[in-house]
C-alpha cells in the first residue's frame, strides 16, 4: 500500500467515524432531552378498603398502596396494611404492617404478581369455659403470586401465598380473589 493510498483511507476513516459519532452525540443529546425525570407522572395510588359487619362480628381493614411503573410491562410499589377484627365474646385482634409488590403485564389484559407481606398480628382472647383470658402476638410473613385480568385500572384475580401456615396464617386458606386498583 502507498502513502497516498494510506492517506485517502484515512481520511474516509476520519469522516466516517466523525459522522458516526456526530450522530451518535446527536441522538444522545435527543435522548437526554426527550427523556426528562417525570418520577411522578408514573406513580400510581389505590389499594383496598374492607369492612364486613354482622351478629357480633367486625372486620375493617385500610391498605394503602403505591407503584411505580418503570415501563409499560413492569411495576413495583410498597404497601401499608391496617385491620382490626373481632368477634364478640370470642377475641379481638388487630392486624398491621407493610408490603412490597412486583406487577408484570406481559400482555395488556394479564397482569402478573409477586407480593411480600410482613404483618404484626395482636390477638386478645375472651375468656370463657373451657379457658382462661389470653393473648397472641406474632409476625406473619407471605408471599402471595397471582394472576389477574386487567382493563385499564382495574385488575380482577386471584392470588396464593405460597409460604401458607394454617396455624399462623390471617386467612382460613390459602388461595384469595382480589379486585386491584390505581389512578
Amino acid at each position: 500500500m502507498n502513502k497516498i493510498q494510506f492517506s485517502i483511507d484515512c481520511k474516509y476513516f476520519f469522516v466516517i467515524l466523525a459522522v458516526l459519532f456526530s450522530s451518535y452525540a446527536q441522538a444522545q443529546q435527543t435522548y437526554v432531552i426527550d427523556n426528562k425525570n417525570h418520577f411522578w407522572d408514573k406513580v400510581q395510588f389505590g389499594g383496598g378498603l374492607g369492612l364486613g359487619i354482622g351478629s357480633g362480628y367486625t372486620d375493617i381493614s385500610v391498605m394503602p398502596s403505591a407503584i411505580y411503573n418503570v415501563n409499560e410491562i413492569f411495576a413495583v410499589g410498597v404497601g401499608l396494611q391496617f385491620g382490626y377484627l373481632s368477634s364478640k365474646n370470642y377475641y379481638e385482634s388487630y392486624v398491621y404492617g407493610g408490603s412490597l409488590i412486583t406487577l408484570v403485564n406481559p400482555i395488556p389484559e394479564v397482569q402478573l404478581s409477586a407480593e411480600l407481606e410482613q404483618v404484626r398480628v395482636d390477638t386478645r382472647y375472651e375468656s370463657n369455659i373451657n379457658r382462661p383470658a389470653f393473648s397472641d402476638s406474632y409476625w406473619n410473613t407471605a408471599l402471595y403470586l397471582g394472576a389477574g385480568y386487567r382493563t385499564g385500572n382495574v385488575t380482577i384475580g386471584a392470588r396464593y401465598d405460597v409460604l401458607y401456615n394454617p396455624d399462623k396464617s390471617l386467612y382460613g386458606s390459602g388461595f384469595m380473589p382480589f379486585v386491584r386498583v390505581y389512578f
